[in-house]
């Protein structure tokens, strides 16, 4: 069997065991150089958080097996089609390529498309369901935060190049 399929078979796998704990039916597995770094499952019914996706969480496991925020070259492999926020986790990680064996059209007789969300968010702003309001705040006793945060990066960069003379 290819390496794709036996990640993609290990996330349904995962999406299996956890329905039989009382969870949602999605698991997801992230590998690079061709090794599992890290396995997630669906965690919303048990920690109440609506980001607890399985894409979402194995995301953080192997940010932190892996010391970095920076994924590229990890493939993610998931029971189901990814929702918007998983996909945008994904891409602001670095991920290289996802597959998923479940679609959206096979999620929503069950009621577990997104398709209507991505919908959604592809409106302009003023168009979506949710109030979004852009109010330009400063702070004049402080200089812009993002000026202030490149600055300190920039610190922290000569410093390690100190450091490493």
């Amino acid at each position: 069997m290819d390496i794709q399929r036996r990640f993609l078979r290990e996330a349904i796998g995962l999406a299996y065991s956890n329905v039989a704990k009382g969870g949602r039916p999605f698991g997801a597995v992230i590998a690079r150089h061709g090794k599992a770094v890290a396995i997630g499952v669906n965690t919303i019914n048990v920690t109440h958080d609506p980001t607890a996706h399985a894409e979402m969480n194995a995301l953080r496991e192997a940010s932190q097996v892996l010391q970095t925020s920076d994924l590229t070259g990890c493939e993610v492999y998931a029971s189901g089609q990814p929702c918007p926020m998983c996909m945008a986790a994904m891409r602001m990680a670095g991920v290289t390529s996802v597959t998923y064996a479940y679609s959206n059209e096979d999620a929503a007789p069950f009621g577990l498309s997104t398709n209507a969300l991505y919908a959604e968010l592809a409106k302009p702003f003023v168009d979506q369901s949710m109030a979004i309001n852009h109010v330009p705040e400063r702070f004049d006793t402080h200089p812009d935060l993002y000026a202030e945060w490149i600055r300190r990066e920039a610190r922290k960069t000569q410093m390690v190049q100190v450091t490493q003379v």
